[in-house]
């Protein structure tokens, strides 16, 4: 037994003497990078992983590049192939994991700030990276597998949440990607509306029994829930509150961007020319006419809009407009009239059962819960927080029973939080889901910071004709907050 051991001890002494100086330097390199990602992590047990790194750069006893000495050519040729595609996904990996991403504008609901068809860098570490809560998942998707139309990750391991160090906190007026809170359960096929919507308007029977229509219906982690992007106008423990548009905490009036936008009728003789909407930096999907007809002219006359000699009507568009656009239009002799559309609400705002009579445009007062404040549970107090509660907080046993709040099956008086919460709306505020409708964003949403926009593509225009916007490329993303 002595002799196999002095031979393993001489062994690796052979290896190690006889290991480059510059494999030394590479693994010097990448154990110190390694010690400061697990200080930073947090998780000391994390360093059992350094022999393996030892032995990866200097001892070489696992075989990770056996294929280099075989004597197939083909077989070389794949593995080299193969051994770059890992390397680049774990290092993908990390980096999308712990310090940024790219992240793509999908709607309008930040314009002008943001614009859809912009690219943009996240910084997760602005406000300090989450660690996975599903670690097993695969990096270049957030939750299902293109063509084979799978998950990306795995259900088993779950970690619970966990944030690191960060460079700030959330300020009001930032623009923060956070994972959809209402995204926890989804319809497979059907994504807008969400699933809470749906069961609202159609009921829950309805949903979970047309597989056909609107597919399965399935959970997903925190983690791997869609990603959004909106404006932080309301921190934890604040209270919010709109009217007519304008957002007051705590009872005082906040600065609105300045690309804020809300829709508004407008009437132009002659009607608009493609040019005049590219010069309105108006998108074509915002481009809408609203349709006349004669028994309409009364009321349009009332709201002050002309009406032609001959009985027809001037063009009447409808369309979300900055304080800066609606000036241009007012500034143009063709336009006879700029009105704000007012706020009609065909849908609940949240939270549903106590939400009476708020509109997108008259919203509120709503307290914003805040880690280690606590709460009288009422029924009103419950319709408001239930979601928290019960959905991000893990309470799943929670519930009212004759104006009793039961949490984990016992009567509760009051509750005290264990998370902040953020309000979230976007700057096109007639045009976008927001806090408005779904609800609160819980801290453990909460992904990142958008950096710069690295590259930006107008869908309204093909690549050769002015679709690649060059004057977007390393722009600010987050332009009122710098």
């Amino acid at each position: 037994m002595a002799e196999n051991n002095q031979s393993f001890a001489d062994d690796l002494r052979r290896r190690i003497r006889e290991t480059k100086t510059t494999r030394w330097i590479r693994f010097t390199i990448v154990a110190l990078i390694f010690i400061a990602w697990v200080a930073w992590l947090g998780s000391w047990w994390v360093l059992i992983f350094l022999p393996l790194l030892f032995d990866i750069y200097i001892t070489g006893y696992i075989p990770f590049t056996w294929w280099k000495k075989s004597k197939s050519k083909s077989v070389r040729a794949v593995m080299s192939w193969v051994d770059a595609i890992v390397y680049a996904l774990i290092l993908v990996y990390f980096i999308f994991t712990f310090v940024g991403q790219n992240y793509q504008i999908p709607s309008s609901s930040l314009e002008k700030s943001l614009l859809v068809g912009d690219y943009l860098w996240v910084n997760k570490m602005a406000y300090g990276p989450r660690v996975p809560m599903t670690p097993v998942h695969f990096p270049l998707v957030q939750n299902t597998l293109p063509v084979i139309n799978t998950k990306s990750y795995t259900e088993w391991p779950k970690w619970g949440y966990k944030r690191l160090k960060g460079l700030g906190k959330v300020e009001r007026g930032d623009i923060v990607v956070f994972n959809f809170p209402a995204g926890d359960t989804v319809t497979t096929k059907v994504t807008n509306p969400d699933y809470y919507t749906l069961v609202e308007m159609l009921g829950r029977f309805a949903v979970h029994n047309n597989k056909e229509q609107f597919g399965d219906v399935i959970y997903r982690p925190v983690d791997r829930r869609e990603n959004y992007v909106k404006r932080a106008v309301g921190l934890p423990g604040e209270r919010i509150k709109i009217v007519d548009g304008v957002i007051y905490i705590n009872g005082e009036a906040i600065e609105q961007p300045e690309n804020v936008q809300f829709n508004h009728f407008f009437q132009v003789r002659g009607g608009l020319t493609p040019d005049d909407w590219e010069r309105l930096g108006i998108s074509v999907a915002d481009r809408n006419q609203v349709p006349v007809n004669p028994a309409d002219i009364a009321n349009i006359t009332a709201l002050g809009f002309s009406v032609n000699p001959d009985g027809t009507v001037p063009p009447i568009y409808v369309a979300p407009l900055t304080p800066a656009m609606k000036s241009a239009l007012e500034a143009d002799n063709r336009v006879t009239k700029v009105m704000k559309v007012p706020a009609s609400e065909q849908v609940a705002m949240f939270p549903a059962g106590a939400s009476e009579g708020w509109t997108r445009a008259d919203y509120g007062e709503l307290w914003i819960p805040a880690k280690g404040t606590t709460i009288d549970l009422t029924p009103r107090t419950w319709a408001m927080y239930e979601r928290c509660i019960r959905n991000y907080e893990g309470h799943d046993d929670a519930y009212i029973k004759d104006g009793t709040v039961y949490i984990d099956g016992k009567p509760a008086k009051t509750y005290t939080f264990g998370m902040d919460y953020y309000f979230m709306m976007g700057d096109n505020r007639d045009n976008s889901a927001d806090s408005r409708y779904w609800g609160f964003v819980p801290e453990d949403h909460i992904v990142g910071k958008p950096w710069r926009v690295i590259v930006s593509f107008d869908k309204d225009k093909s690549i050769f004709n002015g679709g690649i916007r060059w004057n977007r490329i390393l722009k600010a993303a987050n332009p009122d907050k710098q």
